[in-house]
């Protein structure tokens, strides 16, 4: 922004609509030059962290591609930040699986569409909440909570990859601890030597190029040389065989026997979504209640139980194919026939490798079996661009997905503008939070149309971004143009590149999540948001996959304890302190008068904490046998509605039929407003109304010590009554 007096300038109407004609106010070539170099160096990082993120989401490694093409770049160009890089990021990705896995298997078409879908709903979400000025709503999402999500996200990502890291197949079960035990004993059964090193190996790599010089691009550095590696050493090894090769009747048995359950899912899963879609039809006409329509529902819950039983079939069958292990041996037409490990005929000789049998969700081609003897790489990736479109609009799947994209955009949102503000605070640029969720929410949205799932702002990326010296948003503008360039030209060349490298990318991009002194931070702060930040971490870990019950339980958590804070906010009795302030005595352990009660209310007198006030000033009737007058210092109090002031008046009758008085001091002027319009303040009294607590103890402070034999009070012999004032906080 330019500078007029030392202040900046406002953006006219044009550059608040397209702020990215702000950039190039005093642009030049040499800036120009910057932002494309910094463009490019984003675009090797974005390149192969976009593929490792796309797969994290459950979609093929090119999607990550996809959602690096347009988004970067329209978020740049309607966004406020100038350094910002947007694109595919671990805990967006990680939601977005989470999110779909309920409605569709991962990488089928319909996962693939709803992924689409999702990014879409997210964007109208974030642009909505940018247009109508709401970007204070990601406030719900306290701190202590995105710390302890952010924590357990991290280890639940990390611990996602080694499935990919040993080389290992299993299926997900029901919670991802459960699964994650499924890798291991899979992993002590069989570990894929070669992928455990490329994957280690990989990490060590861009690990110490990193603790080198964080300015070498070690993420392409490690992608690149594993590529290389895995081409020369005929890494990827696998080989398409008719089933009649596998020389076991029982395994040719079990892939049939598991090719009809796949099947029988696939046509119970049909009948039940005609039978829902009957079920509408009917509530639509006849009511929810109709004869018809209950019948429909049973029939569609006797389809979901037989799903259920056929999926508990076809799990047991898939993990048996999974574990058997095959050796190769080689026939004089250069064929192989497989042999479980063991039975081969004696004397033969095998090709060396271990086979095992590629199984996924899909029914086994019994013509071209995929036999897998080496280690799995990302395969081919479709040339070219993807086809701009708008995805397929299905109301009733995006109110499904609506709760989780609103998790997604505000998480997702939180950690953008987090990334921004902190580049801001080094840069001094003006930002907009409601224009960045503009920015966002429209990248989702374009993106969506290039086939991109959701994205977001990324710390990683954005902070390679500021080092690389970008002067404006151009630089993401380049980076766009990289990753066409690469979906162009360049897709053959990773065809190489080993899941376990895109494992390990991802393990290292996480590591920075983990921040341990996050909870001890919060504790410290206060003790209750240290617990939430941990109840949150356990709770995310424990309903894993279901990572919105995490997150929720945290959100839930803060606002109770908002409102039970609010609901019984400090009372402080306050008594005078050596330095001539009036201080809450209980926590500086001071005398406190006998006769006079001075008393401090910290917070907003409203209709949920009404009674706590008359409750306090009871107690302190009760526990003070001397008491003869109530000085309640109001400067806490900053706001009052109908019931707050009703409290308040009975308060007053209560205590003066009692036999005791009450005056007030420090009212602020909003607050005095309410009491003067419903004639409060003439029930209380102006002369019992002081501006300040000096004034109103020198004024009541004779006749409240009228036959007293308290021998020197504390509010009077502390310090003189013309140096006394209300001390801050406590």
């Amino acid at each position: 922004m330019s500078k007029s007096n030392g202040k900046l300038a406002e953006p006219g109407i044009l550059v608040r609509l397209l702020p990215f004609l702000g950039w190039f106010r005093n642009y030049s070539a040499s800036a120009f030059r910057v932002d494309a170099i910094a463009g490019i160096t984003v675009a090797l990082v974005l390149i192969p962290q976009s593929m490792a993120y796309a797969q994290l989401a459950g979609l093929p490694a090119y999607y990550g591609l996809y959602a690096a093409f347009l988004p970067p770049m329209i978020a740049a160009l309607f966004g406020s930040s100038m350094q910002l890089a947007t694109g595919p990021v671990a805990v967006v990705s990680l939601m977005t699986s989470a999110s779909l896995e309920p409605l569709a298997t991962a990488g089928s078409e319909a996962f693939i569409a709803y992924a689409i879908l999702l990014a879409l709903v997210v964007g109208i979400f974030q642009l909505a909440l940018g247009i109508l000025r709401l970007g204070l709503v990601v406030n719900f999402l306290s701190h202590p909570v995105v710390n302890g999500f952010t924590n357990a996200a991290a280890i639940i990502i990390a611990s996602s990859q080694l499935s990919k890291m040993f080389g290992v197949y299993v299926d997900k079960a029901e919670h991802h601890y459960e699964t994650i035990w499924r890798v291991i004993l899979a992993a002590f059964d069989y570990t894929h030597w070669p992928t455990l090193v490329m994957g280690v190996g990989a990490f060590a790599v861009m690990y110490g190029l990193k603790r080198l010089n964080p300015k070498i691009p070690y993420v392409l550095v490690a992608v690149a040389v594993a590529t290389l590696v895995s081409w020369a050493t005929g890494f990827h090894h696998d080989a398409r065989v008719d089933m009649a090769a596998i020389m076991s009747p029982e395994v040719r048995g079990q892939i049939s026997e598991f090719n009809h359950e796949v099947r029988r899912i696939t046509e119970l899963g049909d009948a039940r979504a005609q039978v829902n879609q009957k079920v509408q039809q009917v509530t639509q006409s006849q009511g929810n209640e109709s004869l018809e329509g209950l019948k429909l529902k049973q029939e569609a819950s006797l389809d979901t139980a037989l799903i259920e039983l056929e999926k508990s079939k076809a799990h047991h069958l898939r993990t048996t194919l999974r574990d058997h292990k095959f050796v190769g041996v080689p026939q004089p037409d250069g064929g192989l026939r497989f042999y479980l490990e063991g039975t081969q005929p004696t004397g033969s000789q095998t090709d060396g490798r271990t086979w095992r049998v590629k199984v996924g969700n899909r029914p086994l081609d019994t013509a071209k079996l995929t036999m897998m003897g080496g280690g799995a790489v990302v395969g081919e990736i479709p040339p070219g661009l993807p086809t701009l479109s708008i995805p397929k609009l299905d109301w009733g799947v995006g109110l499904q997905l609506f709760p989780y994209a609103i998790i997604i955009s505000l998480l997702g949102f939180m950690e953008a503008i987090s990334i921004a503000k902190a580049m801001a605070a080094k840069t001094g640029q003006r930002l907009d939070p409601n224009q960045e969720l503009i920015g966002q929410g429209l990248a989702n949205i374009i993106g969506c149309l290039g086939k991109s799932y959701p994205v977001s702002g990324s710390f990683s990326r954005s902070a390679v971004n500021l080092q690389a010296g970008a002067f404006t948003g151009l630089s993401s503008v380049v980076t766009s143009l990289m990753v066409v360039i690469v979906l162009l030209f360049f897709t053959p060349l990773l065809y190489n590149l080993p899941q376990a490298v895109l494992a390990a990318v991802i393990m290292m991009a996480v590591v920075g999540l983990i921040n341990v002194t996050g909870f001890v931070h919060a504790w410290r702060a206060q003790w209750y948001d240290g617990a939430i930040s941990i109840i949150t971490f356990i709770c995310t870990l424990a309903y894993a996959p279901h990572l919105d019950k995490g997150i929720m339980i945290g959100v839930v958590l803060s606002l109770l304890m908002f409102l039970y804070k609010s609901m019984r906010p400090k009372v402080a009795a306050l008594a005078m302190h050596n330095d001539c302030a009036l201080r809450d005595a209980e926590h500086f352990q001071l005398r406190q008068c006998e006769h006079v009660a001075v008393i401090r209310f910290d917070g907003p007198l409203f209709f949920a904490n009404a009674s706590f006030l008359e409750d306090q000033i009871d107690e302190r009737i009760r526990h003070m046998p001397n008491l003869k007058h109530i000085l309640v210092v109001a400067n806490g109090i900053n706001d009052i509605d109908a019931s707050g002031e009703e409290a308040l008046s009975l308060v007053i009758d209560r205590v003066r039929s009692a036999g005791y008085d009450i005056s007030f001091s420090h009212i602020k002027e909003g607050v005095m407003d309410v009491m003067q319009r419903t004639h409060l303040l003439a029930k209380i009294g102006e002369d019992h109304i002081y501006p300040l607590a000096a004034n109103a103890i020198a004024a009541i402070h004779e006749s409240a010590h009228r036959d007293s034999r308290e021998e020197s009070c504390p509010l009077t012999s502390v310090c003189p009554l013309d140096q006394v004032h209300v001390g801050e906080g406590a």
